[in-house]
């Protein structure tokens, strides 16, 4: 298993630091990350069968935010939904950038990206006497991962919408940014945001 590398260019050998994304986070050696949607109607097996590489393409294939706001402004438009060939071009081409840049091993990168990127805490509304209350509860640790690759990929089409910059660039730096803290990051600006939320609301 240790010569199959992805895309044929990079290795499987990283690093999980954090305890709780370790069951979840699948860096399992795949040539091509795409599991064909056999994992869809079995619980967890998202986490356990999937690579995290094709997770992050997943949410490649999207149409930008949507009704959400970004930066003040309504993103739209097609982006990759729907093309997985194309999405995963995207994500061959963000590695090749990322290792240009970092000159390390894209798939560590990422894996930190997420680990950094990935809240702890949020806050559900519970009814009290017919009163909503905020309350802090612990996020699973499948959530958490789907939270930070979400929150990597709006920023990415959000840093790209109407600009010179192209997804693949937008995308390798967020990817970057979150996997150095770097608070330049709109993955970690959203992290932070939610904890300290959660925090106010114990």
């Amino acid at each position: 298993m240790d010569d199959i590398k992805l895309f044929g260019r990079w290795d499987f050998d990283v690093e999980v630091v954090d305890q709780g994304l370790q069951r979840y986070l699948n860096v399992s050696p795949v040539f091509v990350p795409h599991s064909g949607g056999r994992h869809s109607k079995k619980r967890f097996w998202k986490a356990q069968k999937v690579s995290i590489i094709e997770r992050l393409i997943n949410k490649v294939m999207r149409s930008s935010v949507g009704s959400k706001k970004f930066g003040g402004r309504y993103l739209r438009g097609g982006g990759a939904t729907g093309k997985k060939s194309l999405a995963t071009r995207i994500v061959e081409k963000t590695f090749s950038i990322i290792e240009e840049k970092t000159r390390s091993n894209p798939i560590q990168v990422l894996v930190d990206a997420i680990q950094n990127a990935a809240p702890r805490e949020e806050t559900t509304t519970i009814i009290y006497g017919g009163v909503h209350y905020h309350q802090a509860v612990d996020i699973a640790p499948m959530r958490r991962i789907d939270m930070a690759l979400k929150n990597i990929v709006i920023a990415a089409y959000g840093n790209s919408f109407n600009k010179k910059i192209t997804i693949e660039e937008s995308l390798a730096e967020e990817i970057i940014n979150a996997a150095n803290n770097d608070p330049k990051s709109f993955a970690i600006k959203k992290k932070e945001e939610t904890e300290r939320i959660a925090q106010s609301a114990r």
